[in-house]
Formats: C-alpha cells, sequence, structure tokens
C-alpha cells in the first residue's frame, strides 16, 4: 500500500492534528517512519521529546509513559552543537482509522519550533479491522484517566 508523508513545524508545547479519519473508516495507517530536528540544527542545544497520540491531549509533557495506550509512538531528538543523536520508538504496530496528534516539548528549555516528519503505511481495512479500530479509538477518547 501507498506511503502518506506528514511533515511540519511544531512550537514547543503544542499539538498538531494529523486529520486521517473518513466518512467509512475502510482505510487505516501504520506508522513506518518518524523524524524530527529543532529548527537551527548545530547552532543552539535542545532536547526535544515529540509523541504521537491516537487522542488529543490537554497537556503537552517531555515525559514518556509506555502504559499509556493512546501513545503510538515516540521520539527524542537531543543536539548540542555538533554532538547530534536521537531515538524513536514505535510503541506499537497497530493500525488506526481516526485522526492523530503530534505533541512537541524542548526539555532544555528552547521555545524554537521543531520539524517533524511522519510516514504513515496506507492499508485497506476489511469491515471487522474497521470495527476494531474504530471501537479501540472511541474507548482511548471514553476511558477515565
Amino acid at each position: 500500500m501507498p506511503i502518506k508523508t506528514f511533515r511540519g513545524k511544531i512550537a514547543t508545547g503544542e499539538q498538531d492534528t494529523i486529520v486521517l479519519h473518513t466518512n467509512d473508516g475502510m482505510i487505516g495507517y501504520r506508522i513506518k517512519n518518524f523524524q524530527a530536528i529543532n529548527g537551527s540544527p548545530g547552532t543552539q542545544t535542545c532536547e526535544l521529546v515529540v509523541k504521537v497520540f491516537t487522542i488529543p491531549q490537554t497537556a503537552v509533557t517531555g515525559t514518556m509513559d509506555f502504559t499509556d495506550q493512546t501513545l503510538i509512538g515516540t521520539l527524542y531528538y537531543r543536539g548540542a552543537g555538533s554532538d547530534v543523536s536521537s531515538s524513536v520508538i514505535i510503541v506499537d504496530n497497530n493500525t488506526f482509522n481516526q485522526d492523530i496528534y503530534i505533541t512537541a516539548i524542548d526539555n532544555s528549555g528552547n521555545a524554537q519550533a521543531s520539524n517533524y516528519q511522519l510516514d504513515l503505511e496506507q492499508v485497506k481495512l476489511d469491515l471487522n479491522e474497521n470495527t476494531v479500530a474504530t471501537l479501540k479509538d472511541i474507548r482511548n477518547i471514553t476511558a477515565p484517566t
């Protein structure tokens, strides 16, 4: 199936929405690649935490919690001059068919916006897979926190 690429620039402490929902929910997606870099690499120290969720977040944090069932991808990017490292974890290779949400925060305290790129594999869903993906999203939205 085709790969759809989404890219953007996100301010620290903010959230972006990737609109994926369709009227029939028969197209699903899986994360294939996830990258991020600060807005001025090599010129500023940063400790960027970027996360992908299946539901909107009420607060953007730099902490990781892999017990959060709505967290589907994380990225940590550290840059200090030419010393750069990055770590990406796709938490779950699950298929989703609703909008997803990207948050970013720079734990070093810098306020500079960061760039991200997210590659999603499109997957044709049958009726059962569609129902499971949709119900999983509904359950996560209505689950008490």
